[in-house]
């Protein structure tokens, strides 16, 4: 039968369904006229029948409390699973549901985490689909990031049973339980349902001494193979579809130690990743982002730029300083737990364990502790100048920065600001409205990148309003980084005035997180927060020039 037939016949079936919801045998004709698709697809195309498996389970999960007998919602139930099934060794998401579709709700790993752990587990099928070559994944602990790659394990070695993967980690006993994880999943008599999406791949061989799983026929390189980094594996691991690299870096002890960092990423390149062979081996980087220099921190600044490489970061709080792993059944972290943690917690080491935001003194700018702060008073009497410098952007994760600077004398307080990344329909009227409410006389904005036009807009829309004051863009000076101007102007962003943390506002805090955590030695995410002192610091010492009373010389 051909493709459209298929397809037609689908349809006709589906147009009965309407006409017959509660009749349970149309959705078991539905089901086989979509096997029978997938069966006349070439391999490659098969995925085009998924789209309407899943289809025929939205269905039946809305019917499920339509039917009219219980015998109907059972076998209605049964087709969901089967769908699931029918899916599982091409869809890593549906391999993930189906695997523990026999365990009690709150005794499932994957479906009470899927509505977080769903963009993880997209990204792991874009790698192994070849859509990625690099996969990061930066998580707090706790929220199931490595049990989900166990699952992405088995699900491999049920793919390739003959092709080796080699998982490595900073820790014996952790590769161990990875080990032993794996061979309860396998399991024919355990819990999960392996070998019903996988039923002609057998464990041939294990070896719980050297941590090794063989499926399929023996071969010197097993299936699944294990170590910790630095054992020395030349000659006894290979892998040839997956190196999975998990937390590398033990502790915060080699976090804070440049040359024990160095030392790791030298053993990773020179150990782990030597044990690829072919071209088609995939990379996996689940860890607690400590440092800038830590193995995914070097691969981010070197592989960072291509699309065939994806790096994750899913921090514990959002920007609303609620949950981000709240699952169902108590599984995760509550806001109040996350809270309470925090509490207790060095700055550091929250950041690094729950934010995934790599920190270290070493190479900061404008350190917390190094700053000027003051607390929401100004100095008496009127400001010899009040400036807003804006650094404009367009949304899509950039930010727009806009210090708003009074001046009294040789100091400077920093009392408000804007600091929002949405698109400038979001981001033009508050800065418009911070202008007029703090009566700014001057307002300079970067002119690249269209920024001259955003100035224009902002000029006209005060005008509208009737307030008047200087709006001007600029161009940055060619040849000059950003970096090259954030370190020039540094000292003298040290001696400006903060609000401290108990007046700071959402954005302010924002703001001066970006700026604590800029650093010189590597790549940050974004810089617009300090560029954006940067600018002002230029306006404030280059902008106008100073005019003294001198004596005439004839």
């Amino acid at each position: 039968m051909q493709p459209k037939q298929c397809i037609a016949i689908i349809d006709s079936i589906k147009a009965y369904a309407k006409q017959n919801p509660t009749e349970a045998q149309v959705y078991e004709d539905w089901f086989q006229a979509v096997v029978n698709l997938r069966d006349a697809l070439p391999q490659d195309n098969r995925f085009d029948a998924y789209k309407y498996s899943g289809e025929l389970r939205s269905v039946c999960a809305a019917m499920m409390g339509k039917m009219k007998t219980g015998e109907d919602v059972a076998k209605v139930y049964d087709i969901i699973g089967r769908t699931y099934l029918f899916e599982a060794k091409d869809v890593f998401d549906s391999y993930c549901i189906y695997l523990e579709w026999n365990r009690a709700p709150e005794k499932k790993f994957y479906q009470p985490r899927r509505k977080v752990l769903r963009t993880v587990a997209n990204a792991l099928q874009d790698l192994a689909d070849d859509r990625l070559d690099l996969l990061a994944i930066s998580m707090p602990p706790g929220c199931g990031k490595t049990a989900l790659a166990i699952f992405y394990l088995t699900w491999l070695a049920g793919r390739t049973p003959d092709e080796p993967m080699l998982t490595g980690s900073h820790s014996n006993s952790f590769v161990r339980g990875v080990y032993d994880e794996c061979l309860r999943i396998f399991d024919k008599d355990g819990e999960y349902l392996w070998n019903d999406v996988f039923p002609d791949v057998t464990v041939s061989n294990t070896n719980a001494k050297d941590c090794r799983i063989d499926l399929g026929k023996r071969k010197r390189f097993e299936t699944l193979e294990f170590t910790s980094i630095g054992t020395g594996n030349a000659g006894l691991y290979r892998a040839s579809t997956l190196l999975y690299c998990d937390d590398l870096v033990s502790g915060i002890e080699v976090a804070l130690s440049k040359p024990r960092l160095d030392k790791l990423w030298e053993t990773y390149t020179t150990d782990l990743r030597q044990r690829k062979i072919g071209n088609k081996c995939k990379e996996l980087h689940i860890a607690t982002r400590w440092s800038v220099h830590d193995v995914i921190g070097r691969l981010e600044q070197n592989y960072g730029d291509s699309d065939r490489n994806r790096f994750i970061v899913m921090p514990a709080m959002n920007e609303k300083d609620e949950s981000n792993f709240d699952y169902d059944y108590g599984v995760g972290y509550s806001t109040e737990t996350l809270r309470k943690q925090r509490e207790v917690m060095d700055e550091m080491s929250w950041k690094a364990l729950y934010m995934n935001q790599p920190v270290e003194r070493e190479g900061l700018l404008f350190p917390a502790d190094e700053l000027r702060y003051f607390n929401g008073v100004l100095p008496d009497g009127e400001p010899d100048r009040k400036l807003m410098v804006m650094d404009i952007a367009w949304g899509g994760g950039d930010f727009t920065a806009c210090p708003i600077a009074y001046v009294y004398g040789d100091a400077v307080f920093i009392p408000d600001l804007v600091f929002n990344n949405g698109d400038k329909t979001v981001t033009r009227p508050e800065v418009v409205g911070k202008i007029i409410q703090h009566k700014i006389n001057v307002v300079r904005g970067e002119a690249n990148n269209g920024g001259d036009e955003y100035c224009d807009v902002v000029d006209s829309q005060l005008r509208q309003q009737g307030y008047h004051c200087s709006v001007r863009s600029q161009r940055a000076p060619s040849g000059q980084s950003k970096l090259s101007r954030i370190i020039q102007y540094a000292p003298d962003i040290k001696r400006f005035y903060f609000l401290d943390e108990k007046q700071q506002s959402k954005e302010y805090k924002a703001f001066m997180e970006q700026v604590t955590m800029f650093t010189q030695l590597g790549k940050v995410p974004h810089d617009d927060a300090p560029d954006s002192l940067a600018q002002l610091a230029d306006e404030l010492y280059n902008g106008i020039c100073k005019i003294e009373p001198v004596k005439r010389p004839f």
